[in-house]
């Protein structure tokens, strides 16, 4: 007991219970033993209150004068206790004991009573020299904790009590476990015959554990409930440049965010905007929770180089028709016949010049909408970036290579509209092959995608192979792809290259194909082989161009699939596009060396030592600084170890011989 109260309760039958207090005097530190006797409740600075309960009498015990004693203005504070006492706690019926509680009173004087409460903030130790928490098993302030041998706040006689059963491991204050590589912790039939020549001599209080659990500041700091950060770690290289990939940052040192779709298919409303990186996407947001952004025409945007800020244009418009936009709607009728405008649309164009972004244009369209609707509104937001020098809203896939995941350039020369791409299904509902939609094949991405092509049991198999190669023509609506990223839509000599296509194989009609619900080589399947290259380096960018592209059909044979019966309806039949791209030459796994194979303990995969690593820096694997530095310091290196076994006495005596 350490304060100026203690309560306890006695659980089970309480009737013709009687607790009394008694004041023991302990003679040369030991305490006599309890017994149940005549007691009265007031015995000397302390009282007894015993309050009935279910089954139960909770006991309190207090001090009627208070701490007063315990401090003075004048006198110094002593680290001994100022009030030392036992107290008794006796419970008996008819003059049997029942239970009995021994209180040690230990009463310190507490210097805040007198004095000033001291200004000094609590330091709290660097985790990178000693733990933050030495004994975790001392959860009491300014209190003993039983079993926790580490708290300084136990004295050594009450450390006695329980000194067989501390609290073991890092709850019990083993912070700075012995590590492997100590000398003294490895047993003999686990250690390795080189250790003793790499193994550390240090102590425990010099632990690799130390600052593993915990990294960050060494103080804590007070933020407000609910609130969270995010993008605390901003990096902003933009006042060298932008590459491509970087978030764009704003004058304020943050992320311009615009709502994106995630991979999970949620819309994240404070998606960065990347350089370089185009996106069309459509976000579902309830407008019951629908809050307007901060006006992007505000937000001063860091154009790349130092110093320089562009402003976005900003024009509004209204939406035609906006109940397209919103479904489910309901609207609460209230006395306040109010309005507000929500963006339904959002279309940023940005244009760059090498590094730098030179004009931001932006056009929003607004929609005026009920204050009390309720609904799902679809939102649109746009992407896109275009050339300083350009036109028209047409782009370069690279200049002059391709850049990945932009769309690769094709040209059709039997339209007069020759502008065009190579296209993959984008599937939407049902996966039906009717409604689903576009979208193009981005360079340097393989990809696969497929839909659903209605069939019924009575089909006619030389349609069906007919509609099947129309469905997959759709894909490839172009005669001509372009090389390189900035190849001239107008000039068909400007590195243009003709698609080869291999035509589905021609079959023999078979009268009585059909009949029985089954199709022999139906071609269901779309194979684009896409040959790409490296082709030199711009400002120590590798550019990539293509060397070819193919189209290739896969047949199968269809067979109606019938449940219990074989009803009249429509059968499902997979159709599927893929496109590969393929590296020229290519890229062969490195073959496995003699040593390799035949002394696998020196393998970096199944093994802690790697000791063909050795030489880590001069290997190709090396990506910390390019290649020509890494030779030219190893020689460096090399010749000072020369001039220094030159250098050395038994080669000077050599020499004087």
């Amino acid at each position: 007991m350490t304060g100026p109260a203690a309560s306890a309760s006695l659980v089970g039958r309480t009737e013709d219970v009687t607790v009394s207090l008694a004041l023991l005097q302990d003679k040369e530190g030991l305490l006599p033993v309890p017994a149940c006797g005549v007691l009265t409740n007031e015995t000397g600075e302390w009282s007894l209150t015993v309050t009935p309960s279910v089954n139960a009498l909770d006991v309190t015990v207090r001090m009627k004068r208070g701490l007063q004693r315990c401090f003075s203005e004048t006198d110094s504070f002593s680290e001994s206790p100022c009030i030392v006492q036992t107290l008794l706690v006796s419970a008996s019926r008819n003059s049997s004991c029942l239970a009995h509680l021994l209180i040690r009173v230990e009463i310190y004087a507490n210097s805040s009573l007198a004095h000033n409460a001291s200004e000094n903030v609590t330091v709290i130790p660097s985790q990178v020299y000693q733990p933050l928490g030495p004994c975790p098993c001392n959860l009491t302030a300014n209190a003993c904790d039983v079993r926790c041998c580490c708290d300084q706040e136990c004295s050594s006689d009450l450390t006695e009590l329980f000194r067989e059963a501390c609290f073991t491991g890092v709850f019990g204050g083993d912070v700075n476990p012995q590590f492997d590589q100590l000398c003294s912790v490895q047993e003999p039939y686990r250690t390795p015959g080189w250790f003793p020549f790499l193994c550390v001599q240090s102590s425990l209080a010099n632990s690799p554990f130390l600052g593993y659990f915990y990294d960050g500041s060494v103080s804590s700091r007070q933020h407000i409930a609910f609130e969270v950060h995010l993008h605390t770690d901003y990096r902003d290289f933009s006042d060298f440049g932008y590459k491509q990939g970087d978030p764009v940052m704003t004058l304020d040192k943050a992320y311009l965010t615009i709502p994106q779709v995630s991979l999970a298919g949620q819309c994240m409303q404070d998606a960065p905007v990347a350089f370089l990186q185009n996106f069309d996407v459509l976000c579902a947001t309830n407008l019951e929770v629908y809050q307007e952004q901060d006006d992007i025409i505000n937000v001063k945007i860091k154009n790349g180089a130092v110093g320089g800020i562009v402003q976005p244009k900003v024009i509004y418009e209204e939406a035609a028709d906006p109940d397209k936009f919103i479904t489910s709607t309901e609207i609460l009728f209230s006395n306040e016949s109010t309005s507000r405008n929500v963006n339904v649309e959002e279309h940023y164009i940005f244009r760059w010049n090498n590094n730098t972004i030179s004009e931001i244009n932006v056009k929003i369209i607004r929609a005026e909408i009920n204050a009390h609707q309720k609904g799902i509104m679809t939102q649109r937001f746009t992407v896109k970036f275009l050339s300083y020098n350009s036109d028209n809203e047409e782009e370069f896939s690279g200049n002059p290579g391709y850049q990945l995941g932009k769309p690769v350039r094709a040209l059709n020369t039997n339209k007069m509209n020759n502008v065009t791409t190579l296209y993959l299904w984008q599937s939407a509902g049902r996966g039906l092959c009717t409604s689903a939609t576009f979208k193009p094949i981005l360079f340097g991405e393989n990809a696969l995608s497929g839909c659903l092509l209605e069939v019924g049991i009575h089909e006619n198999c030389t349609r069906l192979r007919e509609n099947a190669v129309e469905l997959l023509d759709s894909l490839i609506q172009a005669t001509h792809v372009a090389m390189r990223g900035n190849s001239d839509y107008n000039d068909p000599s400007d590195g243009w290259l003709e698609i080869i296509r291999v035509d589905a194989p021609d079959t023999v009609v078979d009268p009585s194909a059909g009949a029985n619900g089954s199709c022999m080589d139906i071609p269901t399947q779309l194979h684009i082989r896409i040959l790409i290259s490296d082709a030199g380096a711009v400002e120590g960018i590798t550019q990539q161009e293509i060397l070819g592209v193919q189209t290739r059909f896969s047949s199968v044979n269809w067979q109606f699939h019938c449940g219990l019966t074989c009803e009249d309806k429509a059968d499902l039949l997979p159709v599927s596009a893929s496109v590969q791209f393929i590296k020229i030459p290519a890229q062969v796994p490195r073959p496995l060396s003699r040593f390799q194979i035949n002394f696998t303990e020196y393998d970096c995969n199944r093994n802690e030592v790697c000791w063909p690593q050795l030489l880590y820096p001069l290997t190709r694997y090396y990506q910390g600084e390019p290649y020509s530095q890494c030779v030219a310091k190893g020689l460096l290196l090399v010749s000072f170890f020369i001039l220094a076994a030159f250098l050395s006495n038994p080669w000077t005596r050599t020499c004087r011989a």
